[in-house]
Order: C-alpha cells, then sequence, then structure tokens
C-alpha cells in the first residue's frame, strides 16, 4: 500500500504497540486512509510496561526531527502507571482512550461495565492466539517449568478470546492455550472495537 512521503503536510505518524500493528493496518486499509504512516514499538513491552513511555517519548522526538507534524500514539495506558499520559502531555500528541487494548478491542464503556474489576478471566487477542507459545510459554518458561502454570495462572477460572477475526485457525489456538492453561474457554468476537473510530479521528484531524 502506497505512502505519502515523511514531509507530507497531512502525514500522520502512528506510534503504537507492534501487538497491534495488523489491525491498525487492517483498519488502514479497510478505510482508505493512506496517509496513516505505523511506527511499531515491540509487542515485548507487554511484559516491560516500565519501557512503553520512555520508548514512545523518544519515539516521537526522533518523529519530529523527522519533520511529521502530527503524531498519534497506539497504546492505552498498557500499565505504565499515567507515565504514558505524561509523555503524551509532554509532546501534546494523544492516544488510544482505554487501560489496555483488551478493554479497547471490547469497547472501553463496555469493558467497564462488564469486566473493569474481572480478576478470574484471562482476556487473549487475536495477536496472542497467533503467537501463544513465543509470546507466553517460552517468557514464562511454561515450556521448561510446567509447574510454574498455576503459580502465573492459578488464579485464573476462564480465557476469553476477543477475537478481531473470524479465524477458525486462530480460533482453535486459543482453544488450545486455554487447556494448556487449564481455563475454562470463551470466545467473544470483537472485532477492532475503539481503535477503529480513535484511528478514523486521529487521520481526520490531518485533513
Amino acid at each position: 500500500m502506497s505512502q505519502k512521503p515523511n514531509n507530507s503536510p497531512d502525514t500522520v505518524r502512528v506510534i503504537a504497540c507492534g501487538m497491534i500493528a495488523r489491525e491498525i493496518l487492517a483498519i488502514r486499509e479497510q478505510f482508505g486512509l493512506n496517509h496513516i504512516e505505523l511506527k511499531c514499538l515491540p509487542a515485548v513491552y507487554h511484559h516491560y510496561p516500565q519501557k512503553i513511555a520512555p520508548s514512545v517519548d523518544r519515539a516521537i522526538v526522533r518523529a519530529k526531527a523527522q519533520g511529521i507534524k502530527r503524531i498519534f500514539v497506539g497504546y492505552a495506558d498498557c500499565g505504565t502507571g499515567g507515565m504514558l499520559d505524561r509523555v503524551c502531555e509532554k509532546h501534546g500528541v494523544e492516544r488510544i482512550e482505554g487501560p489496555h487494548c483488551f478493554s479497547f478491542y471490547v469497547g472501553n464503556n463496555a469493558f467497564a461495565s462488564k469486566w473493569d474489576d474481572d480478576m478470574t478471566s484471562f482476556f487473549m487477542t487475536d495477536f496472542l492466539a497467533r503467537h501463544f507459545e513465543a509470546f507466553m510459554v517460552k517468557p514464562l518458561g511454561l515450556d521448561r517449568h510446567p509447574e510454574l502454570r498455576d503459580m502465573y495462572f492459578g488464579n485464573y477460572t476462564k480465557m476469553i478470546y476477543l477475537a478481531q477475526t473470524d479465524d477458525p485457525k486462530l480460533n482453535a489456538n486459543a482453544e488450545r492455550a486455554a487447556e494448556f492453561l487449564g481455563l475454562a474457554y470463551e470466545r467473544r468476537f470483537t472485532a477492532y472495537g475503539d481503535l477503529t473510530p480513535a484511528l478514523q479521528q486521529a487521520a481526520a484531524t490531518a485533513l
């Protein structure tokens, strides 16, 4: 897909978590938001939220040095404890609303009313279903030390797969992951939730 050059006045640099890259590109294609330019930070920051705010800070500085005038942050708070909001405020940029991607995929209002205080559900997305072994099993050492499973997941009772797409393969992956973790399985189709209007709004301000 063609993109406008970095110095085009209507380019929007979206600095986003690598976990939602595929979804951002799908929304860009679906709605013809060709002036959105995606810059992804490592998805592994999901495990190290203390790295998100300083990394976004540096990415915004680089974008401005390259002449990018319009920047949007494709992260929710994501465990930064408000640090990301302080970075956004410092640079005068906005981010997608919500505490984490599970919330904005469901829709922040819907998530808050149903699951905001749910401590027994482990949430899965398309990304996690696609990369469960590489992103969850191996980093947590569950392949080498299966006894750690109950230490990490013993307080959960079920896995809720928040599906962005209707993909039988991903559904099967998620179901196997739930079985591996010893959790009941539930699937809910969310599509892209609040991510879609957030990107549309960010793109519209550039035109």
